[in-house]
């Protein structure tokens, strides 16, 4: 052991650097048990969105969902990415955007809840729908639609013609 003018230990000679590193994992979850044997992980229609996630009627928050998808629209993952209060849920695109890139996402869709039953867009829902496709655009990841979950139905934003 190295000792300083005072018989103290001396201090190291070198230093160790720590840095967080960032590590992508994906652990399965069930999000339906009685799904309709032609619902598929590869989506051709909104309706197939909503009886994936049609669960999400008997939640009472808003939960907002987004599958990542890949080049031939299957399921890659799907990312929980804020459960809000009764009426919003905070949207950020560089929250949406992170794990969709992570995932290596060619596209994504977009599925949020409104606990009221009434699948109406408020005007946040098509502001943020719009912010999203930009966002989208410039990372080259599109947006294939915005599905909203109603009690017994749903809305979808490319259907709408509001996407």
């Amino acid at each position: 052991m190295n000792l300083d003018l005072f018989g103290e230990p001396a201090a190291p000679t070198t230093k160790r650097i720590f840095i967080k590193s960032i590590e992508a994992r994906y652990r399965n979850v069930v999000v339906r048990d009685d799904a309709p044997k032609w619902v598929s992980m590869r989506f051709t229609q909104p309706q197939q969105v909503f009886e994936m996630f049609r669960d999400l009627r008997l939640e009472t928050k808003e939960h907002f969902i987004v599958l990542h998808l890949d080049g031939k629209n299957r399921i890659v993952c799907f990312d929980r990415v804020s459960i809000g209060s009764l009426n919003q849920a905070i949207v950020h695109s560089r929250e949406v955007f992170k794990t969709a890139c992570i995932s290596n996402a060619a596209a994504v869709l977009l599925v949020h809840n409104h606990p009221t039953g009434d699948p109406t867009p408020s005007q946040e829902d098509i502001a943020i729908t719009r912010r999203l496709k930009e966002s989208g655009e410039i990372l080259g990841i599109k947006v294939l639609d915005h599905i909203i979950v109603g009690d017994d139905e749903f809305l979808s934003f490319v259907e709408r013609g509001l996407l």
